[in-house]
């Protein structure tokens, strides 16, 4: 082990305190930590979540061979994952600093728990981790974070169950969240290699190769005086100010120095104001958007190529590549901070437009709610400094809407998201979109579209699982909204996805989940649930809907259905009889909506391709030759 004394770097507090090079299977074997009074909250995002799988298959694929045993993992080189700081109380670990990666580190051991079983053809390979996760006592489970708030949902996510979450606290939201970030984003090039199964291979080299410094202390003060200290923000350059002295050495002209210095720090103010990660993030969704040029092939031995280094090293990267950038005297570097300015203000506007639902530019809203952290690169990479603001804004509604295509296509079709499964055909995509007048970019998302393997058709036989909830439900928002406004009908799209409301909606079931009300009508209990889970059996209604009605007979809940959002009410006879905007619609569209009196198989059938013709009718390609004209 390697002894690190921190007292060196901190010998004015003289602390009692030193750290320890641990792996993770020692940090965590039969090991219980708390949560000291220093962090509360699990705020990791979902971009911090692919970045560390992203950094972890990189580093992994650096090393690995289809001509390696199981045993040559062991020579294969470290990856450091940073420190945690462990304050010591009446023999138990208390963490001050270092929950983050400690619980984001148990919900990748516990998502790859899991996959291993799903996976394993032979019990010799399994890599034993869970006790790494919880041990069990007495038939009770106990998780290694022993944090006793988060129980539940450990449990739920360690035994694949869905738990409400609306009344839990921004950490209990945060890690399911981050859990189905890990599951959306693990590659499949940890899993497989040609069809060799190397899941034992990663497994065995995340927990003996990827290592943390364990800093110990025995005292709360001693705890916090180094909490503080190695969190001062002032003691270390952000990437943003190493980019920023770099541009700002390369100006010669003293005059035209101190005017960039006050243009990039109004700017750099205006992007810590909307969120203090943003500064960062515009950095590498403009120089991937309009610079990177190569991308790593996920093979053993391939090095990281211009998308990848500028995520972690953006300001090495602009110093390296100044002859890409144009970056020769004085002049140039000043027109850089131009351009930063001018990109930036591009990006404050889209981050407005994806956390505040605008009219007219409603897809990027949709794309932010879908977790499509590429959408900014990808939008950026279409506009050129000469644009007119016109040609700007109706090119962010192209591309934005180019990518709620793409995420629905793919989610209908059962196709992962994940950035590992998709980065490659956006980076491609950028370098086609890059600099395109108006009318070009247009042809050429028709195109992309219409080449997609994945269709529309694959909505026939949707059904709800657990993996795919999130999405139903945007997608019954969308077809909700869409027929509401169609018939000319109030409708908000944010009040059916927002969970943080007094009474969300939920995805209901039509038919209630009795079974033996309907045995002469499903084979048996699978085909039940199945019939039951598939899209045309569902709608969005009110949490104190579905609690007060969601048992009862459908001939019940039909009735009630008629005081509910216009998808429901369309099961019910009252809703055809006055509404003319709606009669007009359903003419106009050719969409055959029609009450029931009954609802079993034949009429969920009926629902399904309903729901189908309007699922095409909201992604019709025609929408970009609209926007052109």
């Amino acid at each position: 082990m390697n002894q690190i004394d921190i007292r060196g770097s901190l010998m004015e507090n003289k602390l009692k305190a030193n750290g320890e090079s641990k792996s993770i299977r020692q940090l965590l074997d039969t090991q219980k930590y708390k949560i000291d009074y220093y962090q509360r909250e699990y705020k990791w995002t979902t971009d911090n979540v692919i970045e560390l799988i992203s950094d972890l298959e990189n580093k992994f694929l650096l090393n690995y061979s289809e001509e390696h045993e199981r045993h040559d993992v062991k020579n294969y080189s470290h990856y450091f994952l940073g420190s945690i700081i462990v304050n010591v109380k009446n023999n138990e670990k208390f963490i001050v600093d270092g929950q983050q990666r400690l619980t984001t580190i148990t919900l990748l051991l516990s998502y790859l728990n899991k996959i291993q079983q799903e996976l394993l053809h032979n019990k010799d390979e399994e890599v034993f981790i869970e006790n790494l996760i919880y041990s069990k006592q007495y038939g009770k489970i106990s998780f290694n974070m022993d944090i006793e708030e988060r129980k539940d949902i450990m449990e739920a996510i360690f035994s694949d169950k869905l738990i409400d979450l609306k009344e839990n606290s921004e950490s209990i939201k945060n890690i399911r969240f981050r859990y189905d970030d890990i599951v959306n984003n693990f590659p499949k090039t940890l899993k497989y290699s040609k069809q060799e199964y190397i899941l034992p291979f990663f497994l065995d080299w995340f927990i003996e190769n990827v290592d943390l410094v364990e800093i110990t202390t025995y005292s709360e003060d001693d705890a916090y005086t180094i909490f503080e200290t190695m969190n001062d923000r002032g003691l270390s350059l952000s990437q943003p100010d190493m980019l920023k002295g770099y541009i700002l050495t390369n100006i010669k002209d003293d005059d035209k120095r101190n005017e960039a210095n006050i243009l990039w720090r109004n700017q750099i103010n205006k992007l810590v104001e909307y969120d203090k990660k943003e500064e960062s993030d515009f950095f590498k969704a403009w120089l991937r958007g309009k610079y990177a040029e190569t991308i790593r092939v996920g093979k053993k031995g391939a090095s990281n190529k211009d998308f990848e280094i500028i995520g972690p090293q953006f300001h090495r990267w602009v110093r390296d590549n100044k002859e890409k950038l144009n970056l020769v005297d004085t002049d140039t570097y000043f027109e850089f901070i131009k351009e930063f300015i001018f990109y930036s203000n591009i990006y404050l506007d889209l981050k407005y437009k994806s956390d505040n639902l605008t009219e007219g530019f409603e897809h990027v809203f949709y794309n932010n709610y879908n977790n499509f952290t590429l959408q900014y690169p990808l939008i950026m990479s279409s506009i050129r400094l000469d644009d007119t603001e016109q040609d700007i804004q109706l090119k962010i509604k192209l591309v934005s809407r180019f990518i709620d295509f793409f995420v629905v296509l793919r989610s209908i079709n059962r196709r992962t998201l994940g950035y590992s499964a998709i980065k490659y055909t956006i980076f491609n995509l950028i370098k086609r979109l890059r600099n395109c007048d108006v009318e070009t970019l247009s042809e050429i998302l028709k195109d992309e579209i219409t080449s997609m393997d994945e269709k529309l058709s694959g909505s026939i036989d949707l059904i709800l699982h657990m993996q795919n909830k999130r999405f139903i439900h945007f997608l019954l928002a969308r077809i909700t909204n869409y027929i509401e406004l169609k018939s000319k009908r109030e409708s908000n799209f944010q009040s059916y996805i927002h969970r943080n409301i007094k009474n969300p909606f939920e995805v209901e079931h039509i038919i209630p989940n009795k079974y033996g009300d309907y045995l002469d009508e499903f084979d048996d209990i699978v085909d039940f649930d199945e019939s039951r889970n598939k899209l045309g059996d569902l709608l969005l209604l009110p949490k104190s809907f579905n609690q007060s009605y969601g048992a009862n007979p459908y001939e019940v809940k039909v009735e009630h259905y008629y005081g509910q959002n216009l998808l429901a009410q369309s099961l019910n006879q009252r809703c055809y009889e006055k509404d003319s905007n709606f009669k007009k619609f359903m003419e106009e569209s050719g969409l055959h909506f029609k009450s029931y009196d009954v609802f079993s198989r034949k009429e969920i059938i009926e629902r399904q391709k309903l729901y189908m013709a309007i699922i095409k009718d909201i992604w019709d390609s025609k929408q970009f030759d609209e926007l052109i004209d």
